[in-house]
């Protein structure tokens, strides 16, 4: 439904009949098409219905603030609350998700917090779904390898401390310190908070495209390291067993599941780094250590040299080299790509704060960019009205009884030349 450029104001005595079962759904619509509606002298809970009619009409996500107690029922009813504590006490600020100290806070918690907490949390949701599908699908395919023989791929406490200590910080750095932008610009450009209000970043489509994207992962991950290593021989004239394999393949994933965290990351800072490279160097020091616990703790007897094995083996150390890189390459590729050929107004002014840039100049190039579209749309579009208008002026038309039949004034025309900012008369 287009917006128009009008505004609606209405008292709660009218809005009692507006919200009539006869009158809602009309009034509903004209609420949609205008660009602001203000109702005033209304009671609790008719701010409450209102929230709730448009939210069920609409499917929208909606925010309701307040500062006192007779704005509760409408911050409840809201997705959103946002609470005031003021001068008319905390009930509002109590019944709400977020409290602020004065209106004019509204600004940045929206477009500053409210935008960074939606990319961090679509990160954080995607990524966690990606680290796990990309190791326990691996269980699968060794399943298929292995006939269904239900022997697993993995020593069970490294699976265990997967989630808990090798891919834990990841997670903890995209979903706190990630920034999309600066908050300065942030405030300065209200055009980034777009992407949030259209669920850019997180959908259906986006959350297959990261599931299919670990599936591939786990496919890679598998496998590469199964021919590298499937009739290898040793120097002292041993083979390797499926623990041996099942070690290489879970730092390759600890390794490549870390370096895709950074390449998501907006804004490297030093949380970051230490999330990812501690992260991998925590697994490795982890196996020193947990290859040595037996005899001396009675812990893990299969595990027991399993360091030693791994680190003097030369297609250990060249596949740590090439197997991440080439399982991340499709990404890297296609990340090049999209923000090259089809960058967003968010990447864009992301890369000029990083080049130390403008962003105004990036700004102003979108702004220009789509008024040009928008031109040509206009035009074409005219084009085609202007074909149907003479097409219409051909016809012979029985209603049009206000004024002469194809004639070539419009009757809206006649209604606006009327001036309707001259003072109303005063009655005596």
């Amino acid at each position: 439904m287009k917006e128009c450029n009008v505004a609606l104001v209405i008292d709660g005595q009218t809005l009692k009949y507006a919200l009539s079962c006869d009158l809602k759904q009309e009034f509903l619509e004209l609420c949609l098409v205008c660009r602001v509606v203000i109702c005033c002298r209304v009671s609790p809970m008719q701010k409450a219905e209102i929230v709730e009619c448009v939210t069920q009409a609409t499917g929208a996500v909606t925010l309701a603030i307040g500062d006192g107690a007779n704005d509760v029922a409408m911050i409840q009813k809201s997705h959103v609350g946002v609470g005031i504590s003021g001068v008319e006490g905390l009930q509002a600020a109590c019944a709400s998700d977020y409290s602020i100290a004065q209106f004019r806070y509204l600004k940045r918690l929206l477009l500053v917090h409210g935008a960074w907490n939606y990319s961090r949390i679509t990160k954080l949701i995607l990524y966690s779904f990606y680290k796990n599908v990309c190791l326990y699908v691996i269980e699968l395919w060794f399943a298929i390898y292995s006939g269904w023989s239900g022997q697993i791929l993995f020593e069970r406490w490294t699976i265990g401390l997967y989630n808990v200590m090798f891919t834990a910080l990841p997670p903890f750095a995209l979903g706190l310190f990630d920034k999309v932008c600066s908050a300065e610009t942030m405030l300065k450009y209200p055009q980034l908070y777009k992407p949030s209000q259209d669920a850019k970043l997180f959908n259906v489509k986006v959350f297959w495209v990261w599931i299919l994207n670990a599936l591939s992962h786990s496919v890679w991950l598998f496998w590469l390291p199964m021919l590298m290593t499937r009739e290898s021989v040793w120097s002292d004239g041993k083979t390797s067993d499926y623990l041996f394999l099942g070690n290489i393949v879970y730092t390759y994933v600890v390794v490549t599941v870390c370096l895709k965290a950074g390449l998501i990351t907006n804004s490297w800072t030093w949380m970051t780094h230490a999330s990812i490279w501690g992260s991998i160097a925590m697994w490795f020091v982890f196996m020193v250590i947990y290859s040595n616990f037996w005899p001396t703790i009675m812990l893990a007897p299969i595990f027991l040299g399993m360091d030693r094995m791994v680190f003097s083996t030369i297609v250990f150390w060249l596949g740590l080299l090439l197997i991440p890189i080439t399982t991340l390459l499709p990404d890297i590729l296609l990340t090049i790509v999209h923000n090259t050929v089809f960058k967003s107004l968010t990447e864009a002014v992301r890369e000029s704060e990083i080049r130390r840039y403008d962003p105004e100049n990036v700004i102003r190039e979108s702004k220009t960019s789509l008024s040009e579209t928008a031109r040509l749309l206009r035009s074409v579009f005219t084009r085609r009205a202007n074909t149907r208008v003479e097409t219409e002026l051909e016809l012979s038309h029985g209603y049009a009884f206000s004024q002469e039949e194809g004639g070539a004034v419009p009757q809206s025309v006649v209604i606006r030349a009327y001036d309707t900012n001259l003072p109303k008369p005063e009655g005596n």
